[in-house]
């Protein structure tokens, strides 16, 4: 019996939609990390991108457990002395951009410094509305809250 090795010619991308309406950010972005990685199917490789594409919608919405939106901070240098800022999960999520804690959640469970992941990286997809323009790839929609009951948080 031989060992099966996918060839990038292979492999099947499929779109897939994800609602992260109520659901724990931590849950949520390993079960993201396992889809573009590609582990979710039996013909895994580990050097071929043989992931999904992922659309994640309502990102603004995502909860968090315990007190980590108050006590959860996040550390920069300005590069400048006594240039260290900080801000916290809170601020993030009011912010501008609250996609960005979906989309670094995520990037942190890939694997570090390594090509692949920056190109698997670029198959997901971060909105903070309802809206997406990738309605004409017709993504199947993944219900993660109904896959374990710990996924999904009331507010």
């Amino acid at each position: 019996m031989k060992t099966y090795s996918a060839k990038p010619a292979e492999v099947e991308k499929k779109w897939v939609l994800i609602d992260a309406d109520g659901l724990v950010v931590g849950r949520l972005a390993s079960l993201i990390a396992m889809r573009l990685r590609g582990k979710h199917k039996p013909s895994y490789t580990p050097h071929i991108d043989c992931g999904d594409n992922v659309v994640v919608v309502n990102a603004d919405k995502v909860v968090f457990t315990g007190r980590k939106l108050q006590q959860k901070k996040f550390y920069w240098h300005t590069g400048h002395p006594g240039g260290v800022k900080e801000r916290t999960m809170e601020k993030l999520l009011g912010g501008a951009h609250p996609e960005r804690v979906v989309t670094k959640a995520v990037e942190r469970m890939m694997p570090k410094d390594s090509p692949l992941a920056r190109k698997q990286m670029t198959n997901l997809k971060v909105y903070a509305g309802a809206e997406h323009p990738h309605a004409a790839q017709s993504p199947e929609p993944l219900d993660v809250g109904a896959m374990n009951a710990k996924n999904k948080r009331d507010k």
